[in-house]
This record gives structure tokens, C-alpha cells and sequence, in this order.
């Protein structure tokens, strides 16, 4: 992992306030919102993309993204070359979703999980490091 962490941030209007908890979590860290900037609804694609473009052009070392379930924001950064966003409920996923896949973003489900898990989850993913060997053969043949 790099020395300094950087990580996009965002979320639709479902995980807004898990988002904006998230942000004053990660302060030691640099964090930009790439939004939603409240809970009016919001298309989940309108902040998943930016999350997933500043990730895969190495702007940031990390993306968090968060809405009700998850998938969405999951489905959409996916289509990016590069990422690897993972949807993680427990620790367990976050730490394999880093150790095996190299995962770059974190998709977090609001909806199903509680504020203090989400930040477990999250101090989880950002401190574990990919373990390379077998998992970067697999790893390397994700991209189309």
C-alpha cells in the first residue's frame, strides 16, 4: 500500500448519511466527496462513475461507495478497467476482498449493516494489504 491513503468517496441518496459519517471518519485520511449532497433522491451511477474514473486514473488510492444494497454502485464502478469494487457486510469479506482481489473500492449496503460495522468494514479494507503470488494470476486475468 502507498504511504498516504487517499480515497473518493460517494454515495446515492440511501447511503448518504452512512457517506457523510464515513468522511469524519476517514479525516486522517485525504477524502473527496464526488456526492450525493443529501438525501433527495439520487441516481447512483451520477456518483459511482467519478468515484470509479479518479480511481482508475490514480488519483486516489481508494473508493468507498455507498447506497441501499450495494449492488448498484458495485455493478456500475465494475464497468471501469482497473476496478475492483467489492460489496462487503463483514470484516471477513472486506479483508479477503483486499488479500485475494486486489478490490480498490469498497461498496458498502446501508441498508443491511450498522454504522459501526461500516466503519470496521472500512478500517478493515484500508488497512489490509493484497498478498499477490497466486491471487495476482488470478487477479490479472479479470480485465477485458
Amino acid at each position: 500500500m502507498e504511504d498516504k491513503i487517499s480515497i473518493a468517496i460517494g454515495s446515492d441518496h440511501a447511503g448518504f448519511e452512512y457517506k457523510e459519517m464515513l468522511k469524519g471518519f476517514l479525516n486522517e485520511y485525504g477524502v473527496k466527496d464526488f456526492g450525493t449532497y443529501s438525501t433527495g433522491s439520487a441516481d447512483y451511477p451520477d456518483f459511482a462513475h467519478p468515484v470509479a474514473l479518479a480511481i482508475e486514473k490514480g488519483e486516489f488510492s481508494f473508493g468507498v461507495l455507498v447506497c441501499g444494497s450495494a449492488n448498484g454502485v458495485a455493478i456500475t464502478a465494475n464497468k471501469h478497467q482497473g476496478i475492483r469494487a467489492a460489496i462487503c457486510w463483514t470484516e471477513e469479506l472486506a479483508e479477503l476482498a483486499r488479500k485475494h482481489n486486489n478490490a480498490n473500492i469498497l461498496c458498502i449496503p446501508a441498508r443491511f449493516i450498522s454504522e459501526d460495522l461500516a466503519k470496521a468494514i472500512t478500517t478493515k479494507f484500508l488497512s489490509t494489504a493484497f498478498e499477490g503470488g497466486r491471487h495476482a494470476t488470478r487477479v490479472g486475468k479479470i480485465a477485458c
